[in-house]
């Protein structure tokens, strides 16, 4: 089993729209490897369009487990028009509305990991309270407001199984990044003083903790 993802897999990765650098991406992807020896699905809050999903597919399909993905592809509200990270392309031209998941399936298409995804299409919260299964693998990349990144680890670090991985982006201390990153360094803070998650990696604004006691 790879720790780094072929050639292919990271030219894909590259290619798709999206905001992940390479460097975070390649220690996700490695987070994810180690998490599915654990037999249990890898799952991520905040698809967009589809970049990270394509190194969580590729991970879970080297281990021969199920990758999954929540957005409700409507954009979260710094990507939304007259915000700096909207994207015109992502605007559904008769509805006036963002709408990521075409791309989304584009992308998974063209590095072919098409059938190693299921896409949970609608709002974080919504899905997480009628999910039930363990999960060897979480990554929070959802909205950045305390609201949304709450939410997000309220209701998906609980299916973190014994020994999993909870992956939080968008870790920035600095209170100057307070509209991009505070809200998720919370989540990271409220984490650790938990007693439940134990850092094992940081690698520029990703953070990688492992469940290593119960409660959230």
């Amino acid at each position: 089993m790879h720790a780094a993802p072929e050639s292919e897999i990271l030219a894909a990765f590259e290619a798709a729209k999206g905001f992940m650098p390479v460097g975070e991406g390649l220690a996700l992807y490695a987070a994810a490897v180690e998490a599915g020896r654990l037999g249990l699905p890898l799952l991520e809050v905040g698809t967009y369009c589809g970049r990270s999903t394509i190194l969580l597919a590729d991970a879970a399909r080297e281990a021969g487990v199920g990758a999954l993905t929540v957005d409700h592809h409507r954009g979260s509200e710094e990507q939304q028009p007259g915000w700096e990270y909207h994207d015109p392309e992502t605007v559904d031209p008769e509805l006036g509305l963002m709408d990521t998941l075409p791309m989304f399936r584009r992308t998974l298409h063209r590095a072919g990991l098409e059938d190693h995804v299921v896409a949970l299409v609608g709002r974080s919260p919504q899905i997480a309270a009628i999910w039930q299964a363990p999960l060897g693998f979480v990554f929070i990349d959802g909205g950045h407001t305390d609201e949304h990144a709450t939410a997000d680890y309220e209701g998906w670090a609980p299916h973190v199984a014994e020994g999993g991985l909870l992956a939080i982006h968008d870790v920035f201390p600095d209170p100057q990044d307070e509209f991009t990153g505070q809200a998720p360094y919370r989540v990271y803070l409220r984490a650790l003083a938990s007693g439940a998650f134990t850092e094992v990696s940081a690698t520029d604004s990703l953070r990688i903790l492992r469940r290593t006691g119960p409660g959230l």
